[in-house]
């Protein structure tokens, strides 16, 4: 009890850590929820996620039609108890995917929009960006890694039922921005959070960050705009190892102005899931919907298995 006077009733383990995998953006060091608090954890996430923009105006033709699925391994470890260091090593998988049979059955059944899904083969890929007809990225389907993360978090503040900590990362290209896997630049961030409990059974995770992007280094050079973001989340502790969590993730507009509203208009992501821990570690399982029906593919499915060491 000395040791640990503010620990809570409850072992929260932060918000749900999934990231936005709208193709044009996801290599721009695109940010997900974190925890205030340092810890030491090896986490293995799966997330799937299906993309549907086939879009064009005066100057620009963005034709996004896949399915991405990323396996991100992640490391936090906490150095001589002053800082965390963090590493996200991606691999990425782009095609056409396998859904879009079950969602053209589910937009018929409840007579939702398609946004033209049903004009295009299903499963078929489509990949491609341009402006003023020159080319910029022409994707490729495949397996590849994509750009690492090297990130440092430290405390700044903790007392009763409250977390304050300040950040800042680094995004490394390793692959190829010409198939749309990289942005083949150099990408920052830095980021302030702050967990805030609400007595025993709830915690709130808040965040706010800006990035700092390279341009994308395409069959033409392309330069993106910086970007702020903002998010936060709840997670309530159910029992038995049992918690609900609910979060909002925001961004601006990254692209120059393309006069397409799929591309420009800022992005908002909620996402809703369960978790439950045992000794063996901790399973995440949650469902991403993009609330604007911009900058963000049409869902993201996610699963992950963090182990505390």
């Amino acid at each position: 009890m000395f040791l640990y006077p503010f620990s809570p009733a409850v072992a929260f383990e932060g918000p749900l850590q999934v990231r936005n995998l709208f193709p044009i953006f996801l290599h721009l060091d695109q940010p997900y929820l974190e925890e205030a608090a340092m810890k030491n954890s090896l986490s293995f996430s799966l997330s799937h996620s299906s993309t549907y923009t086939v879009q064009s105006s005066g100057h620009w033709v963005i034709n996004l039609d896949m399915e991405v699925t990323e396996f991100n391994i992640r490391y936090k470890k906490i150095i001589k108890d002053f800082f965390e260091f963090n590493v996200d090593v991606p691999v990425l998988i782009i095609g056409g995917g396998f859904l879009d049979e079950p969602l053209a059955d589910y937009h018929d059944t409840f007579n939702f929009k398609d946004y033209g899904r049903s004009a295009r083969p299903h499963n078929s890929f489509f990949y491609e960006v341009r402006r003023d007809g020159a080319l910029i990225i022409q994707g490729k389907s495949g397996v590849r890694l994509g750009d690492i993360r090297l990130a440092v978090k430290k405390s700044l503040l903790e007392i009763d039922g409250m977390t304050l900590s300040a950040g800042g990362n680094v995004e490394i290209p390793v692959s190829n921005a010409k198939k749309g896997f990289s942005n083949g630049n150099l990408d920052g961030s830095v980021y302030v959070l702050l967990d805030l409990g609400i007595g025993d059974m709830i915690m709130t995770y808040w965040n706010f960050g800006a990035v700092f992007t390279g341009d994308v280094e395409g069959y033409q050079a392309l330069a993106v705009d910086d970007f702020i973001y903002g998010g936060g989340g709840i997670e309530a502790a159910v029992g038995k190892g049992f918690s609900l969590l609910l979060q909002v993730l925001g961004q601006t507009s990254i692209y120059p102005t393309t006069d397409l509203g799929a591309v420009d208009d800022d992005a908002y992501l909620i996402s809703f899931g369960g978790r439950y821990q045992n000794r063996r570690g901790i399973v995440e399982l949650s469902l991403t919907e993009d609330l604007s029906t911009a900058g963000a593919p049409d869902f993201i499915l996610n699963a992950s298995w963090k182990l505390l060491i």
